[in-house]
């Protein structure tokens, strides 16, 4: 079956379907993990984008009952050069076509994937219908893609986050093996598993909240310290999480992965805004301003914290050495640290997993 990738543009992209018969509206970026597919399908921080990836086969080692970041594919839509449609891999018990089928989501495969990447290099990230069927009218799809919504200035998060809160106690393949030490609050605005399987192995106990919990509901846990989780779309939207963070700021010690750190931005008074294709992939060069280390990150966002917008409230303790981002802040006085990157990782290297033992050790200097 023939399938297309219609950009809001007009251009056309053409391949061959290997998903679900259908098509989707996503807003379209570029990842460049070179494994890591069936968590980059699961992560709530993709909701509402069609990911393309450049690496060009996808799918060698098939679908497994471990690796998902979540209990749902969130992913409009998926791009690749070749889908691999014969995995090996002792743990695969299906292959990824077979996977995006069963959820729904729409693939193209056979895509000049080169091509699409380096317009939306030049270009930007670009909203777009994904079509798998019958040759589609393009003049009306594209026009489709431009008249929708898209991510900006729309709140993404209440369509991810849990509904109610409940403590994690590990997965059925991925018990916990510490004792708690700490009480977390994760506030969900869509969390990765992975995060919270380091914090509980860290020692935490960790209850997961909505989003919309106000500061009133989650001090009255009376926790060590506070998560703010990544999570999709843009920051600004979603003020009900900031109100949280202000009420929460000074009173706990706070810690923000991604979406996370750009709510606590916006909180502390500053500003966002988008870049023009994003980062997402996982081999993103941060440098810790601290040890003056260079760490090899994983990265999925479209917006970025401003630092000049908060004028020294804050240290800037992570700089993105590709475009000189703001990737990490820190404010002893406040208690609040948080990072752009993902160092949870799942997929991507672990160069930045110390992260969550600084936010404990932050713990235990406020407890003392």
């Amino acid at each position: 079956m023939k399938a297309f990738v219609i950009l809001e543009d007009g251009k056309v992209f053409e391949g061959k379907s290997f998903g679900a018969k259908g098509e989707a509206l996503g807003e379209v970026v570029f990842n460049t993990s070179m494994c890591g597919y069936q968590e980059i399908l699961t992560d709530p921080s993709y909701k509402r984008q069609a990911v393309l990836m450049t690496y060009p086969m996808i799918g060698n080692y098939g679908i497994n009952l471990e690796d998902a970041e979540s209990a749902s594919v969130w992913i409009s839509g998926l791009i690749v050069k070749e889908a691999c449609k014969y995995p090996s891999n002792f743990m695969s018990v299906e292959t990824l076509g077979d996977y995006l089928k069963k959820n729904g989501v729409v693939g193209v495969e056979n895509v000049d994937t080169r091509a699409l990447t380096r317009h939306i290099r030049y270009a930007g990230s670009m909203k777009a219908v994904l079509f798998a069927g019958e040759t589609p009218d393009f003049e009306k799809l594209a026009k489709k893609a431009k008249d929708w919504e898209g991510t900006d200035k729309v709140d993404t998060v209440k369509e991810v986050s849990t509904q109610k809160e409940y403590v994690f106690n590990g997965t059925f393949n991925r018990p916990i093996n510490a004792v708690p030490k700490y009480n977390i609050v994760a506030v969900d605005c869509g969390i990765k598993m992975n995060i919270l399987r380091i914090l509980a192995d860290l020692g935490c106990k960790v209850c997961v909240v909505p989003a919309n919990f106000t500061a009133e509901q989650i001090l009255a846990k009376n926790p060590d310290g506070v998560f703010i989780s990544n999570g999709p779309g843009d920051p600004s939207a979603v003020g009900y999480v900031i109100e949280t963070i202000r009420g929460l700021i000074g009173k706990k010690p706070l810690f923000g992965i991604c979406l996370g750190h750009q709510l606590l931005t916006l909180a502390l008074g500053g500003k966002t805004y988008k870049l023009k294709f994003g980062h997402h992939g996982g081999n993103h060069p941060v440098k810790n301003l601290k040890t003056d280390e260079v760490e090899i990150t994983s990265q999925n966002h479209c917006f970025c914290a401003d630092l000049q917008s908060l004028d020294g409230k804050v240290k800037m303790t992570h700089i993105n050495l590709n475009d000189r981002t703001c990737e990490g802040i820190y404010d002893e006085e406040k208690r609040i640290i948080s990072v752009q990157y993902h160092p949870e990782a799942a997929p991507g290297p672990h160069d930045s997993a110390y992260i969550f033992r600084d936010f404990l050790q932050m713990i235990d200097t406020s407890r003392n």
